[in-house]
């Protein structure tokens, strides 16, 4: 049987669901990008699975999801959000952190949406300082949003996962195992399962093999893991993520929704 070619995501938040996968040399190859790579990849089929930024599954065909597998927020996520100098009303430019395609679809459903407002949109790396300084607010995502120190920049932090939940009731799905049809067997599922369920119930051990040699970072690594992200694919979730398709689809990020499929 081949080796399946798995495409992680390189961020703390995606560890839990990784980490148990690197022993399995025998079925997995797993190598570590951004999420935004690992889509290319996946649309490309050099891969054959990838945690890939939610709104990718739209932009494939014949894609199905690993069940009960995802990134997850339903509150504040601490990872993805908008660092602006202004009252968010008055926002005219924003700079987006293109590192997950997702974040920067959530972006503009959230702005167009529940902030009514219609800025334009930069592309930039994920430097805050710099981002700032080319507009009135930045989108940064991943290790570099949940260590970022907006108060010294004297910016305000608007959580986009506290702001999906309070516009939707809903929990937000930031990435996904997807893959090509026929890419996993039954027991591969049960396997990234599994992965997912040790990786989840231990945030501490994730967390301080992610900063081995900062225990300060390990440690809020270790609360980020237990209090901010879920690892569940349930019906809320579901629920969330067709809601998610259905608002991008609609404010034009995606051409069309699709249905989800499982492995």
């Amino acid at each position: 049987m081949a080796v399946v070619r798995i495409g992680a995501v390189s961020y703390l938040n995606a560890r839990p669901l990784v980490v148990g996968l690197e022993a399995r040399r025998d079925r997995f190859a797993v190598r570590y990008d951004l999420p935004s790579t690992c889509a290319r990849l996946l649309h490309s089929r050099e891969i054959d699975l990838g945690l890939i930024p939610s709104v990718e599954y739209l932009r494939g065909e014949g894609y199905a999801m690993v069940p009960d597998c995802a990134v997850v927020s339903d509150g504040p996520v601490a990872s993805v959000a908008i660092f602006t100098k202004v009252p968010i009303e008055r926002v005219r430019t924003l700079a987006l952190d293109t590192s997950s395609r997702t974040s920067v679809a959530l972006t503009r459903v959230m702005t167009a949406k529940y902030f009514a407002i219609a800025p334009h949109f930069i592309d930039e790396g994920p430097d805050l300082e710099l981002m700032v300084r080319r507009a009135d607010a930045a989108l940064l995502i991943g290790d570099p949003a949940l260590f970022a120190d907006h108060r010294r920049l004297g910016l305000d932090k608007i959580d986009l996962g506290q702001a999906w939940k309070d516009f939707t009731s809903l929990p937000f799905v930031y990435a996904c195992w997807t893959g090509l049809p026929g890419a996993l067997t039954p027991a591969d599922v049960e396997v990234l399962q599994h992965a997912r369920a040790e990786g989840a119930a231990t945030p501490a051990i994730v967390s301080n093999g992610y900063y081995p040699d900062d225990g300060v970072k390990a440690a809020i690594g270790a609360a980020y893991l237990r209090d901010n992200i879920r690892f569940r694919m349930g019906e809320r979730e579901q629920a969330g993520l067709e809601r998610f398709f259905a608002l991008a689809a609609e404010v034009g990020v995606v051409p069309k929704t699709q249905e989800l499929r499982w492995y």
